[in-house]
Order: structure tokens, then sequence, then C-alpha cells
């Protein structure tokens, strides 16, 4: 029996060789995967012997022969192909386990437009799919978690099963298109292309979730195959708690994304239900997190927290007063972590350091949202640098409705169209949004808000269609506002202004979030 192994990713590689020879398989290698059995003093040929036939170009030619395709797809039930095999010296291969050249981590490496491409598998993906239409015959493992159940399958049968076999084929064709996928995506980047004429979407699948939306639906999380610089929920670590659910990982990245925009302070938000329910700014994270959670403590009760600085004793003191589902922040202090660990349930996801850089900024991306029979996708919605707005009232913002509304209009792009935010300083006092009209939305913030609003600074995600919505934020106390503009009716919201004796600044940026 001939077993061929060639993987870039060499996990378990020395005992699923060593058990393949015990019983009794002949094993072929190339390269790397070659040295690394040979060091370990594990019996293999090399593909080169097998073939007789010298690798070439540089080793970008090794097992593109028919003596290995050959082996790889013939039909032993088929006459034909047992003499054509017989007639060409081509021996059955019965056993591939071949992972693909490291292109992600290439490119992830910042690595050269040559080097990278030279990280594109050729022999490896033909092998890999040659197996995988074979799979009546031939066993293909591209995953070196699967080593020890096909080991376990082969020493108690001296086979494995169809059903291994199917359940292999799909593991294989599914990692060769997620491969081919990394490189059209990379190619697409290189050439200014974000929306290219053929979208493949290519992900790794971390876990299955109990259920997703809710208990009806079936779930599942996946990401990238290779980690970002910036900082993600998908590859976060989780240091504690239940298993993350459907609304968890959605939530988490709400407040992740939010909290993304304050990188210069520390800052706290809660996210209930994808809408910010506390958001604020201080000197230190324990008076942020409490100022946060003060601002509504009813939504807060089961909300998702997150920070961007160090977990403190302080900061964990005040986090285990209330229940909360899930909390995400750049580490634990030692001490931080044993307070939470009482909380056996409550998920702590640790998303490193990147997240406490005082440079931290989202990753920039495509945004992709699933409608009937396709995809919609654009860019996402990122953090700007200071915009120059103008002012178009006849007072200008103080000093300090300045700094409340520059606060008040990065929390808005976060609130669900028609978003109304008020903000006092660099906490968040009230929020509506998710209505069909801008005037109910601002009802809403307005009634939750109540005289805490006093004095404060409006944003709205996108221009007033009609002054109502202006009125009821005067009328609750607001001082300022922040809009786009860009309405009918610029005119008439400023006299509107004017007339309450606020400060109006358009910034000329739309933040609709559907």
């Amino acid at each position: 029996m001939l077993a061929l192994l060639s993987v870039s990713d060499k996990r378990g590689l020395v005992p699923f060789a060593q058990g393949l020879v015990r019983l009794g398989f002949e094993l072929l290698s190339t390269g790397g995967t070659l040295a690394a059995l040979q060091a370990a003093g594990v019996p293999a040929r090399k593909v080169s012997e097998h073939t007789q036939s010298p690798e070439i170009l540089g080793g970008r030619v090794k097992t593109l022969h028919p003596r290995i395709h050959g082996g790889l797809l013939g039909r032993p039930e088929l006459e034909s192909d047992r003499a054509e095999m017989a007639a060409h010296g081509i021996t059955p291969i019965s056993l591939v386990a071949v992972n693909l050249y490291p292109f992600r981590q290439t490119v992830a490496s910042g690595a050269s437009e040559a080097e990278v491409i030279e990280q594109i598998d050729i022999g490896g993906p033909a092998m890999v799919r040659a197996s995988a239409k074979n799979f009546r015959h031939v066993t293909v493992v591209v995953d070196p978690e699967d080593y020890g159940a096909v080991l376990a399958e082969l020493e108690a049968s001296r086979a494995t099963s169809e059903e291994t076999r199917r359940r292999l084929m799909r593991k294989a064709f599914a990692h060769t298109a997620a491969y081919d996928a990394s490189i059209s995506g990379w190619l697409s980047e290189q050439a200014a292309e974000p929306f290219p004429q053929e979208l493949t979407l290519g992900f790794q699948k971390v876990q299955s979730l109990r259920y997703g939306e809710n208990p009806h639906q079936r779930g599942a999380f996946y990401r990238e195959h290779a980690a970002p610089a910036e900082p993600t929920v998908a590859f976060s670590r989780v240091l504690q708690g239940k298993e993350l659910s459907y609304n968890n990982i959605l939530d988490l990245d709400a407040a992740l994304g939010l909290v993304l925009e304050f990188p210069e302070q520390p800052c706290a938000v809660i996210i209930k239900h994808n809408t910010p329910c506390g958001v604020a700014l201080d000197d230190a994270l324990v008076k942020a997190y409490r100022t946060a959670r003060a601002i509504d403590e009813v939504s807060a009760f089961g909300g998702i927290v997150a920070f961007n600085r160090e977990v403190d004793p302080a900061t964990a003191e005040a986090l285990a007063e209330t229940f909360l589902e899930a909390v995400i922040a750049p580490s634990y202090s030692a001490e931080a972590q044993k307070v939470l660990s009482a909380k056996k349930n409550l998920r702590l996801l640790e998303a490193g350091p990147a997240l406490a850089s005082p440079t931290a900024r989202p990753r920039a991306q495509l945004e992709a949202r699933s409608v009937s029979g396709g995809l919609v996708v654009h860019d996402k919605d990122s953090v700007e640098p200071p915009l120059d707005w103008k002012v178009v009232s006849k007072r200008a913002p103080t000093a300090e409705e300045e700094k409340a509304l520059r606060f008040a209009w990065r929390v808005c792009k976060h609130v669900k169209s028609n978003a109304i935010v008020f903000a006092e300083g660099q906490k968040l006092l009230a929020a509506g949004g998710g209505q069909t009209s801008r005037v109910e939305s601002a009802k809403i913030a307005t009634a939750r808000g109540g005289e805490a609003l006093r004095g404060s600074a409006v944003a709205s995600d996108a221009f007033f269609p009609f002054r109502d919505g202006l009125d009821e934020a005067a009328r609750a106390g607001a001082t300022c506002v922040i809009q786009p503009g860009g309405s009918v009716r610029d005119a008439e919201l400023i006299a509107a202004a004017d007339e309450h004796g606020m400060a109006m600044v358009l910034t000329g940026v739309r933040h609709f979030r559907h």
C-alpha cells in the first residue's frame, strides 16, 4: 500500500507517518516533509524515485506526473484502468496527506509579490482534488486534526469506511476552494478591485453554535484563515464562561466596533441587542465603566461590555456587581481574572494588545449581508479622521459643546437608523434608533434621557427631513446639534436652530446603519 505525504503544516506528521508504517504502508514524500520524516527515522522514498523523473524548475514540478495522478485516479474495478496502469507501471496510491503552501501566512507577513506568487501551490491542490474525486479508493487528509481518527480506523479495520472517505472528500474540496478564494481575494486587492466580477469567500469554521438567533435556527461561527493585525472578535481568546451564542457574537462585534472609535482614552461600551446603552470615556477604566453603566442600568443588565484598556481589579469588582453576558478587552490582570472567575457563566474574551493601542482602528474591509438569492457588499463604515465641520447657525459651538458633538457623532454611527444620540462631555445620555421616522427616534431618546438632556449635544445620523425632530431635541434641552445636512429643507432647519439658540454643524457625511 502506498501513502503520499506532502504537508506544509507539520503538526502531528511524524506520529501519523509512524502509524502508517506500522500498518504496512510505504511512504512517498517530498521536500520539507521528506526531511522531517527522515530526521525522525521514518522510512520514506522521494517522489522523484517513484516517478523516475527529477524535480524540475526549482521544485515547481514534483508531483505532476502520471505515476502520481494515475495512482490517485485509477479505478481498480475497471478492467481498462487496471490494464493501462499495468502498462505504464502505475501503482495505486490509497492514502494522501496533503495541505497547501502557506499562502495566507506569506501575504500576512508583508512579503513581496514575487514571494507571495511562489506560495501559490499547484501540485498540492491537484493531488487533493484527484484524491477527493476518487474517494471510493483514496483516503485524502488535509487537516492534521483528522490524523488520529484515520489511524484508529485503519488499525481497527485495515481500511477506512466509505462514510469517512466521503467526509474527508467534502473537507478536501472545501480546503482547496478556500485556498483559491484567498488567492483570488489577494489578486483583487493588488489590482485595487474590491468588487470583482466573481466574488469568492473563504472562511474556516470555529465552532458549531447551540442555535442561531432563535432556538429553532441552526448556527455556526466562521472566521478568516489568518488573523489580521487589528483586534477582532473572531480571533479573540475566550478565557472563561459559557459557549458563545450567535447573539453574543453579534453583540461583541458591535461593542468592539464602537470602543474602537475612542482609542485616545479609557473607554467603556455597553451593548444590548446590538444597540449602545452605555458609552463613556474617563481617565480611569473603572470610572468610565461606572459612568457607562449608570446611563441605563436596566438595559445594562444582561449586556455585553467592551473595554479598550486592560481590565484591572477595580474594574473587575465593578463588573461583578451586575449580571453580564460577556466582556471583551485587550487583556485582564491576574487579580481581575481571579475576581471574575467567580462569575462562572460570564464569557471573557481577550482581544490582544492591539485593542489598547492609542492608534487602534477597526480594519478597513468589506461587509457582506445575505439577501434572497445573493449578497450585498459594501465598504465598512470605518472610523473617520477629525472632520472639517461647517458651522451654519448664527452661534458657533463652544469648546465644551464641540467636544460633546464629536463624541455623539462617533457614537451615532453605531445606532440603528434613524439614529438620534444625546451626549454630554464624553458620555452617552440617551439614544433612539431603528424607527421609521426620525422624530420617533428623537421622542424615544428624549423620553429615556429626561432631565439629564438639559445642556446636551445631539447627533443625527442623516439629515432632518422636517424640523419636528430638531424641535423635539430643543424641548428636551439640547443646546447644539450635529447632522450631515443635504435636505431640501436645510435652510428651514438652520432657521429653527437659530430660533432655539442652538449651534448647528453639518458634516456632509451620512451614517445610516440598517
